[in-house]
């Protein structure tokens, strides 16, 4: 694999690829890659004929709380789980080279970015997201790009920004990968203890349970108000347990208005955890 760090290296790496009438699929990672992620490799693979995966710890979305510092980064492991997958090129800047000084531009997105879910708990979250996307997309200028549907407001914020921008690239969501028990990968689940990991999987088997008694005709309320119950009595910190619209992520009410997606946020511990199903 090419390991490109500078914006220069990786246009030579692309040009060759495009020289050679090739198509090409990134795949965004902030690396402490797990199984999600290779999904979201194998996925491009099968979609183009080069696949560039970034690497980059993006620190415009972090709020000054937030776990910057402690986030995982295991470049060594990385590199062992992608060799084997058929990557072409890591895309691996240093934050110098994707914030120069003097970097003085952002992008603020609107539309479901505003949805009230993850921007409510995380106002600087989507700015920080769009920004540094947009700046891969344009970096790697790739036929299609991998997000995992684990991270559901961020994929709807992506292919928004995507559109309204004509940025010629499609988006591709790919399934949650989970755990035997249901958990939703993530890097972030190396923070919880052996008794918070047991606990953990009560957020999917909840998401399950109002989905089922949804299509089953019960009210939507209700049915949302006794999730989170359950989810508060496993010893969890509800941020939220919403149903909204699963393209536009306006609130919804009815199985009637459209098709619908349970997205959930809690904190188990130290740790937040998210996760989202289809009704």
């Amino acid at each position: 694999m090419t390991v490109a760090r500078t914006v220069s290296a990786l246009r030579l790496t692309i040009g060759r690829f495009r020289a050679a009438g090739e198509t090409v699929a990134l795949v965004p990672t902030m690396g402490a890659l797990h199984r999600g992620h290779l999904a979201l490799v194998r996925q491009a693979r099968r979609r183009a004929d080069r696949v560039v995966v970034s690497i980059f710890v993006n620190p415009t979305q972090f709020a000054p709380t937030e776990d910057l510092a402690s986030y995982p980064r295991t470049w060594d492991a990385d590199l062992a789980a992608l060799s084997p997958l058929g990557v072409d090129a890591i895309w691996a800047p240093g934050v110098a080279a994707m914030y120069p000084d003097g970097f003085a531009t952002a992008i603020t997105p609107g539309g479901p970015a505003l949805a009230g879910l993850e921007d409510k708990f995380r106002p600087h979250f989507f700015g920080g997201v769009c920004t540094v996307v947009a700046k891969l997309l344009l970096q790697v200028q790739p036929d299609i790009a991998t997000f995992g549907e684990k991270d559901y407001q961020q994929l709807k914020v992506v292919t928004a920004m995507v559109r309204d921008l004509n940025i010629p690239v499609r988006i591709v969501g790919v399934p949650t990968v989970r755990e035997a028990d249901g958990l939703a990968l993530s890097s972030r689940n190396a923070y919880l203890s052996v008794g918070e990991r047991a606990t953990a999987p009560t957020l999917q088997r909840v998401l399950k349970t109002c989905a089922a008694a949804l299509k089953s005709g019960k009210p939507f309320a209700p049915t949302l108000a006794k999730g989170r119950a359950e989810i508060e009595a496993a010893g969890f910190a509800v941020d939220y347990l919403e149903a909204r619209h699963a393209e536009t992520l306006a609130p919804i009410s009815a199985l009637g208005n459209g098709p619908v997606r349970l997205l959930v946020a809690a904190k188990l511990g130290r740790t937040r955890l998210i996760d989202n199903i289809g009704v």
